[in-house]
């Protein structure tokens, strides 16, 4: 008989021999992790044993999963893409279920086996497709956006799916007052979130935060994720649930970065639990006895779900080569998939054998989602031909904003630290060309006359669009340093004498970045993005004395306009989450008929709002800091600075008096 110590020991030596075995095969820890469950479990050594206390520490790991998943779930960022959200995620859940029911159907199983199946198949891997696409650089290209938008219909989906699986689960008899009851809970559940929960927890955080101690916050998010996993636990819901709730509520507070932050240490290590008592559950035996049936499962997960995803994708409007990259990257089986099919089995509702082959195929989608998404693009070349004109009409556009310019910078990246450059750059007439992969940051720089484009930089037709041929320089102002390493080749590749300026978050990296041809590492530990800025223009020839000259009158403007800047889609979802809302910059077109024609700025008095005009775009032409002395004309272009609610009331006195 195991106490509850040895079997944490036995789960963490398992975990550190296995996976490390694995990773020196260069093999990913997620396989490491479910072969260590295997091995483990009752059905392979029976080193932990199918008792109540290991299913209780499996669903201790669920717990925090769950909660991790509820931390990173936005009700702004729903909001924002609540057309993607509700309209791709909904159909894509939809459409999976009713396929899977109807395979389930086929196969002789009841209807409610069948509907629990399709639920949790339609999910897809979180925390697979977040990662890979973080890395990749491409959450916020529209294929990611899409995807993102799936996924948080997904998420949105836990709390239904929590409640209704063990609803069907109790029989026919009183099957439809279940049914009615949990719709009651879920709207219970969901009250909590939008109306109760955020008003308690907000305070109740700012109380405990206000005493300044690490532990007792740490603590306290222990006390909440937990206290609401027994509350969900008491109603005859699930401690998941709870869970679920508890991340949810705290990612409204404006404790959700430091909550992030506590926790990030024991998150993969959590993960890592779940993945292993999810192994547990597999039984070789059987598994290898049913292995064709395992393989032809897997191939009609995968397959099943790329083709209605990616078909629902190009319904909703995206071009085939978005939408095949769609369906490749939420093809798989998803975490919590796995938890719903563990409380389906438990509950009776799915066979023994039935979800042993539904538990292997998930898990072999899971495992081959990665090699799957590293190798997407090359995929789509050959599943689309129309890639390829998609792909000349981007290059197009790049090569049509920069034909003409000679001697240009290159900037890759146009967050912060890249329109603090472009504007220094823009005031010593040095010209310049963005490339930005933030869709709605593209369009709303570009709307104030900025030279900026959408392109991935780390591709070589991307860069010779943006004129590298004739640059004076690139400069990489993001702190990715795979991507980094990626336009670096490209550089060197074709301009192996090209300087290249590369920002990164600390000193760790700079010698592999310097060794890949940078000429300039900048870590943001030096002095952020004046530094950068610094040595941009040093090197392009502007005199040492000039350059003190700008950064001073940077700073003894206190930092002005380093405090305002064009946001893109995660920054905007971010303020409206919580966070400090910060000056922002704001395009404002002034209408044919609009009354305040023929006025001059100060006639207007906007800085009464709070809001300064920083330039103003005639007929192409951008001119900074516009004297009081400034009439409107129609066409005009302003670009405000000021807190989003200002820029709300400063729009509507310019363009209806």
């Amino acid at each position: 008989m195991h106490n509850t110590l040895e079997l944490v020991l036995i789960l963490l030596a398992a975990a550190v021999l296995i996976v490390a075995l694995l990773r020196l095969l260069r093999l990913p820890s997620l396989v490491g992790y479910m072969a260590a469950g295997v091995v483990i479990g009752p059905h392979a050594w029976g080193l932990v044993p199918d008792t109540e206390e290991s299913r209780y520490l499996a669903e201790f790991g669920v717990v925090f999963l769950m909660f991790s998943i509820g931390l990173e779930f936005s009700l702004p960022q729903l909001k924002a893409m609540r057309h993607l959200v509700f309209g791709l995620g909904g159909l894509q859940m939809g459409v999976t279920a009713l396929a899977v029911l109807v395979i389930a159907l086929a196969a002789g199983l009841d209807w409610r086996a069948g509907l629990a199946l399709g639920g949790i198949l339609a999910m897809s891997s979180t925390a697979i497709v977040s990662r890979l696409l973080a890395e990749r650089y491409e959450l916020q290209s529209r294929h990611g956006q899409s995807i993102v938008g799936v996924l948080l219909f997904q998420d949105l989906a836990v709390v239904p799916l929590l409640i209704l699986v063990p609803a069907l689960a109790r029989g026919d008899d009183a099957l439809a007052t279940t049914l009615g009851l949990a719709v009651l809970k879920a709207a219970g559940a969901l009250a909590l979130i939008l109306f109760f929960g955020q008003r308690l927890m907000r305070p109740w955080f700012a109380l405990v935060a206000a005493r300044k101690t690490p532990e007792l916050f740490m603590l306290n998010v222990f006390l909440v994720t937990l206290g609401l996993a027994w509350f969900t636990q008491r109603a005859e819901l699930s401690l998941a649930l709870g869970a679920f709730l508890a991340g949810v509520l705290i990612s409204e507070t404006e404790y959700r970065h430091q909550v992030e932050a506590d926790i990030r240490p024991f998150r993969d290590v959590l993960l890592g639990l779940f993945f292993i008592t999810m192994g547990m559950q597999l039984d070789p035996a059987q598994v290898m006895g049913e292995l064709p049936w395992v393989l032809a499962a897997t191939l009609v997960l995968v397959l099943g779900k790329l083709a209605i995803v990616a078909g629902l994708a190009r319904l909703m409007g995206a071009s085939t080569a978005d939408a095949w990259r769609v369906g490749l990257s939420l093809a798989q089986a998803g975490e919590f998939g796995l938890v719903l099919l563990a409380l389906a089995t438990t509950q009776g509702l799915i066979p023994g054998p039935v979800a042993q082959v539904v538990l292997a195929a998930m898990l072999l989608s899971m495992v081959a989602a990665p090699l799957v998404i590293q190798h997407s693009d090359a995929l789509v070349r050959r599943l689309c031909a129309s890639e390829w004109m998609s792909r000349a009409a981007e290059l197009h556009a790049i090569a049509a904003t920069s034909f003409g310019r000679e001697g240009h910078v290159i900037i890759c990246g146009y967050g912060r630290s890249g329109q603090i450059l472009a504007r220094l750059l823009d005031q010593e007439q040095v010209p310049s060309i963005a490339l930005d992969l933030d869709p709605v940051r593209v369009k709303q720089a570009a709307a104030a006359g900025e030279s900026v484009v959408y392109g991935d930089a780390g591709r070589l037709e991307v860069l010779m669009a943006a004129g590298l041929s004739r640059a004076r320089m690139v400069v990489v102002t993001y702190a990715d340093v795979p991507s980094a390493l990626k336009v670096l080749a490209v550089v060197r590749q074709a301009r192996p004498g090209l300087p290249v300026v590369v920002r990164t978050l600390d000193d760790s990296q700079m010698e592999p970045l310097i060794a890949a041809g940078a000429q300039e590492v900048v870590p943001e530990v030096l002095e952020g993005s004046l530094m950068l800025a610094s040595h941009a223009l040093m090197l392009l020839g502007v005199p040492p004395s000039r350059v003190v000259k700008r950064v001073r009158e940077v700073r003894a403007q206190r930092y002005r306009l380093l405090k305002a800047f064009f946001l893109g889609l995660s920054e905007a979802g971010a303020e409206e989450g919580g966070e400090t809302v910060q000056p922002r910059l704001y395009t404002v077109t002034i209408p044919e008929q609009a009354p305040t024609l023929g006025r001059t700025l100060a006639e207007l008095d906007l800085d009464s709002l709070g809001v300064e005009v920083t330039a103003v775009r005639r007929h192409g032409v951008r001119g900074l800091d516009p004297g009081p002395e400034l009439r409107l004309e129609a066409g005009d272009s302003l670009i405000l600075m000021g807190l989003p609610d200002d820029l709300a009331l400063a729009e509507l006195r310019l363009t209806r008096g």
